[in-house]
């Protein structure tokens, strides 16, 4: 009896650590190296793109997701989502919890190289995907 709940205790605290562990990603590419070709929304006095960019509207089985992303000196300096699945308290909630952190890790990014978050898959992958086609639009 004292084995086996050893064993168990053992077994699942080694799930636990494996499933906390994130897997290391070679940092994203500056995204000043992506924005070379030229628009109406300027670029500031070092040659670096600055500017406001829409992304595709991506509809997922929950609803229409989109972000517009903002770029200064080169840098991605804010993303803000315009549209999220808002049909329902959970579909909010979802949004509520995913769009933060999803935010967060594109400007730590600096690119669309991002993990989905868990429980928000759909919600994760129209917004990366629309966060892509907005980088996109800078012209890299």
């Amino acid at each position: 009896m004292r084995r086996t709940l050893f064993t168990l205790a053992t077994t699942t605290a080694v799930i636990t650590v494996l499933l906390a562990l994130k897997p290391h990603q070679p940092p994203a590419p500056a995204l000043a190296a992506h924005l070379a070709a030229g628009d109406s929304s300027g670029r500031t006095a070092g040659g670096k793109r600055s500017g406001t960019f829409t992304g595709d509207t991506l509809d997922t089985p929950y609803g229409p997701v989109q972000v517009r992303i903002t770029i200064s000196a080169g840098r991605l300096t804010a993303v803000t989502a315009v549209r999220v699945p808002d049909d329902n308290p959970r579909d909010r909630e979802i949004a509520a919890y995913a769009v933060p952190r999803l935010t967060g890790e594109a400007l730590d990014a600096q690119s669309a190289r991002i993990d989905a978050v868990s429980g928000a898959t759909y919600t994760s992958g129209g917004y990366i995907r629309s966060l892509q086609s907005a980088l996109d639009r800078t012209g890299g």
